[in-house]
């Protein structure tokens, strides 16, 4: 069997041995038999048996809960797994014991405890070092909050208490509700309200508590995203080379980590966000050397436990990734102008043209330079009329954005500022796509510009790339480009049409039918996009961590902070 397998099989037995707990626990015969036999057998006080049946729940949750990181093949999970089905274990022989029954659960809890100790060189991952900290300060945080939520509504009403209990009754009150037992303070009729409100107020902090500690002490590294200057160098030199991705270059964006192939001549530029390494484009360099530089980046997956996804590949990166056992998934396409072929001319450029010709006429003229064209001092410039322009809007973009502007570390980027009496309305930044392409990374304007300012634009810059050595130019991305353009077709059946309206109704919050039909205007040629990722299942993660990645959602950065602390 492979390791994979035997991975997956542990898995499934957590999972099993977990909701039999839980069901055990939570059916009325196992809850009867745990909470009143048992416990009346052994002589133990009436609160040990509801504790016994809240341990037993939160054990059976627990491994449901630890099945996710040793899927991940995490060394804590797998501590904790283990320590927990031994709990389980000591309990059913107990129970088998007292009762002469109940020999199927109690094998097939050992038999999980032996399967996790035979396998427990599978389970490598390494967690966040800083994890088993964050986790002891939740669980204490939250416990005590619980804790003193409790003991203060008791404080504050002593007439609804009977027999006036003394303070140590009531703070034994207050720890019991933190896993759910009734305490010995006793309310007095009509107060029922008061023992639901502290019940539930204590259990709920002491659940949080446990799933926060949990959290923490299972999460995966998501070190500081950064690209070290020797790493940049290195991928500057592969970039170079004929025949690269349109997304290649924002491989050197200063927010990602790169590794490389064996030999250096490939390599694969990434962010972790929420646990996923999430890659984006091709892998960068040689060709030849792709596979190594994937199973490098996979190995990271490995001792890390990340789940691996990539975003906005193309369709020979996607054979490679999927050649590595990563599914895909099409998720929207390209727009690529052919700088010898592209005209005004022609009915179907009518609307660009007219429009070009509007703005010509009402006084609008056009520069395009490469950034090492302009001085120091131009170039500050051109960052802070860009970061102005852009106003209070946190940044966008990951897979298709650089994340700076008018940088002198990008010499050959080119910048097209559109200007109306002398003074900038429009601006446009392309880096580099090969020797002879350019990659769209920037569109912003004035508050005031007139629109056509971004066709006037692009106008100008094919215009003008003979001059420049550019043959191709890489416009935006166009998501579900396909899916919008099948259900304007006709005869598009309805599950089509459906489809296409409901993404021209997210298009109020995201571009997607904006940019598609404004990449569509100056008839590009389209080349299709993917996303890669392991299984289905872990598509809502990577879709909740593309959404963070490119600026459009996830978690706020007041609690990446804290998650960080």
């Amino acid at each position: 069997m492979s390791e994979a397998a035997v991975v997956r099989a542990v898995v499934w037995a957590a999972r099993i041995v977990g909701l039999l707990t839980v069901v055990s626990a939570v059916l009325p015969a196992p809850r009867r038999l745990l909470g009143g036999e048992l416990r009346s057998t052994l002589g133990l006080p009436a609160g040990v048996g509801l504790a016994a049946l809240v341990v037993t729940t939160v054990a059976g949750a627990g491994l449901l809960f630890l099945a996710t990181g040793l899927r991940r093949r995490k060394q804590r999970a797998w501590w904790v797994a283990t320590g927990v089905t031994t709990v389980l274990v000591v309990v059913n022989v107990v129970h088998v014991l007292d009762q002469r029954r109940g020999l199927a659960p109690t094998v097939l809890v050992g038999a999980l405890l032996v399967a996790l100790l035979a396998t427990r060189r599978h389970f490598v991952a390494r967690q966040d070092p800083g994890g088993p900290g964050r986790a002891v300060r939740s669980f204490v945080q939250f416990g005590l909050s619980g804790f003193l939520v409790v003991w203060v509504l008791l404080a504050v009403n002593p007439r609804r208490l009977l027999d006036d209990p003394s303070v140590a009754a009531q703070a034994a009150h207050a720890g019991l509700s933190l896993i759910g037992v009734t305490g010995p303070v006793a309310f007095v009729p009509g107060a029922a309200w008061l023992d639901d409100l502290t019940a539930a107020a204590g259990l709920t902090f002491g659940v949080v508590a446990v799933v926060t500690a949990g959290y923490h002490l299972l999460r995966s590294p998501e070190p500081r995203p950064s690209l070290e200057p020797g790493d940049e160098q290195q991928l500057r030199s592969l970039l170079g080379r004929p025949g690269g991705d349109s997304l290649g270059y924002f491989a050197l964006r200063r927010d990602k980590a790169a590794v490389f192939s064996h030999g250096g001549s490939s390599a694969v530029s990434y962010r972790v966000l929420a646990g996923v390494a999430l890659a984006s484009g091709d892998p960068v360099g040689d060709v030849g050397a792709w596979p190594g530089a994937i199973e490098e980046f996979l190995g990271q997956y490995t001792r890390y436990g990340w789940s691996p996804a990539v975003l906005g590949c193309s369709e020979r990166g996607a054979t490679a990734w999927a050649k590595a056992g990563l599914d895909a998934l099409e998720l929207g396409d390209e727009a690529v102008l052919d700088t010898a072929t592209f005209t005004l001319d022609g009915r179907p450029m009518r609307g660009v043209r007219q429009t070009v010709a509007r703005m010509q006429r009402s006084g609008h003229t056009v520069t395009v330079a490469r950034l090492s064209e302009h001085t120091p001092d131009e170039l500050a410039a051109i960052a802070e009329r860009a970061h102005r322009w852009r106003g209070d809007d946190h940044e966008r973009g990951f897979s298709m954005a650089s994340s700076r502007v008018a940088d002198p570390a990008d010499p050959d980027a080119v910048v097209v500022t559109a200007l109306r009496d002398g003074e900038p309305t429009g601006m446009l930044q392309l880096v580099p796509w090969g020797p002879d392409g350019l990659s769209l990374d920037l569109m912003v304007r004035a508050a005031g510009a007139d629109n056509g300012i971004n066709e006037l634009m692009i106008a100008e810059l094919l215009a003008a790339a003979p001059g420049l050595g550019v043959t191709r130019v890489s416009l935006n991305f166009a998501v579900f480009r396909s899916a919008l353009e099948r259900g304007e077709r006709i005869g598009a059946g309805p599950v089509a049409r459906t489809w296409a309206r409901l993404l021209r109704i997210a298009s109020r919050w995201w571009q997607i039918d904006s940019l598609y039909r404004f990449n569509a205007k100056f008839r590009p040629a389209w080349y299709p996009r993917y996303v890669l990722f392991p299984a289905v299942r872990d598509l809502p993660r990577i879709l909740f961590v593309v959404l963070e990645a490119e600026g459009f959602g996830g978690r706020p950065p007041a609690v990446q902070r804290l998650l960080r602390r």
